[in-house]
């Protein structure tokens, strides 16, 4: 597990080796506390599943699924993203702030990975989330 004062980037990149969507994580200290995390993708149009992908990336990370709740932080109007967290969570609530949408909810206990749902993500070889 990572250090909880030291925030994980998660990057999503396409084909060409370009980022394209990135995550900000923070874990409270110690397990079972809240995951605080901010997403968002490089550019207004980034290629449908990619941002989902990312969700997911950060979803299965170990200290998100060893936690209780995630708040997230995502670009208001990011469908992709709020969806892919609603399936992933459980008693979601999320609210408009400004260009922001904040998303809070439960980290389902014994939650499978992404690999165990049903995704429309892009093919495998363009899904390469990484750690910066």
């Amino acid at each position: 597990m990572t250090n909880p004062e030291t925030p994980r980037h998660v990057e999503i990149k396409d084909e060409g080796d370009q980022t394209v969507a990135e995550a900000e994580v923070t874990t409270g200290s110690g397990p079972e506390g809240t995951v605080r995390t901010s997403m968002h993708a490089k550019d207004a149009y980034v290629r449908p599943g990619y941002r989902a992908s990312l969700v997911d990336a950060v979803m299965d990370l170990p200290e998100v699924q060893a936690s209780d709740r995630v708040e997230a932080a995502i670009p208001y109007g990011d469908g992709e993203s709020l969806e892919r967290l609603r399936e992933r969570t459980e008693d979601a609530q999320a609210r408009a702030a400004g260009a922001t949408t904040l998303f809070d909810a439960n980290v389902p206990s014994g939650s499978g990975s992404a690999s165990d749902q049903a995704v429309g993500e892009p093919p495998a070889d363009d899904q390469q989330p990484g750690e910066a």
